[in-house]
């Protein structure tokens, strides 16, 4: 299996809203990442379903800049 369809895998969430953000994300910028921002990437899915989400919503922060960069482009896609 590629990695990007792994990673879509990992995308599939408990929260619907987290399914559709992620999986936005993955078909529109993944790809284009460096492999230091995949690897966050990998890092914030495996996070529980409500910190992540709220950290996409911006009511938690993250634990770094790395982390901060990807929520941001998550947030507008």
């Amino acid at each position: 299996m590629k990695e990007v369809e792994r990673v879509r895998w990992r995308c599939r969430r408990g929260l619907l809203e987290l399914d559709i953000v992620l999986a936005r994300f993955v078909e529109r910028h993944y790809a284009g990442l460096d492999a230091a921002q995949q690897a966050a990437f990998r890092a914030l899915l495996d996070m529980p379903d409500n910190p992540l989400w709220d950290m996409i919503a911006g009511k938690q922060e993250a634990a770094t800049n790395e982390e901060q960069a990807l929520l941001e482009k998550i947030r507008v896609t």
